[in-house]
């Protein structure tokens, strides 16, 4: 398989995570894509032109970073991830895509620096994602997962929080020191995470 993503996508370094994780690693090929580059094959393989896009063996394609997950789960000898049916999937899905878009919310903060000049850029469009960002972690501070077990929802909230930490969109660890002291449990708990950093030159 091939897996379209840079070593710095937080969506990415959740599918790097999950295929240590679940021992896939030997089986994937990462080739690093650039997404504002028109003649990437990125392009052909994913007509959203995003990471991370998984090319398999066959030549099809899976993308999103929880589809790709949900596949390595399915090839897995056991459900690792996320539970395989019931309410508590759905519960899972839903606390994952929740920690996903934090890292949305931060991506597009840092994206209107990135590609709008400095008077152009929208003060009122940076307070909408930054208060996405702190309802979610709102309600992860009341419901913070296991950090000593590794599944869909902590993957996911930590590449989320990983990604805040690098780029800094919002000041968030003095504002939640329950959920930073979180972050560093799952770190220590967890080899792959720290083994997925971005390089520390990028």
């Amino acid at each position: 398989m091939i897996l379209r993503t840079t070593l710095t996508s937080p969506f990415g370094r959740k599918t790097r995570i999950a295929a240590r994780l679940l021992g896939l690693e030997r089986m994937i090929t990462i080739l690093p894509a650039d997404t504002l580059d028109e003649d990437d094959s990125l392009r052909r393989q994913n007509p959203l032109g995003k990471m991370p896009t998984l090319i398999l063996a066959d030549g099809r394609i899976l993308f999103d970073s929880r589809v790709i997950l949900d596949y390595f789960d399915s090839l897995a000898p056991a459900h690792r991830l996320a539970p395989a049916d019931g309410l508590d999937r759905y519960l899972a899905l839903t606390a994952a895509t929740m920690a996903d878009g934090i890292a949305d919310a931060g991506l597009l903060m840092v994206y209107e620096g990135r590609f709008r000049e400095a008077e152009k850029i929208s003060e009122r469009w940076l307070a909408h994602q930054r208060s996405k960002i702190f309802r979610a972690l709102e309600v992860f501070v009341r419901e913070l997962p296991d950090p000593a077990r590794t599944d869909l929802v902590t993957i996911s909230l930590a590449c989320a929080l990983g990604y805040l930490d690098w780029r800094k969109p919002v000041a968030w660890r003095d504002a939640y020191p329950e959920i930073a002291a979180w972050l560093d449990a799952f770190a220590d708990h967890e080899p792959a995470f720290n083994a997925t950093a971005r390089p520390e030159d990028t």
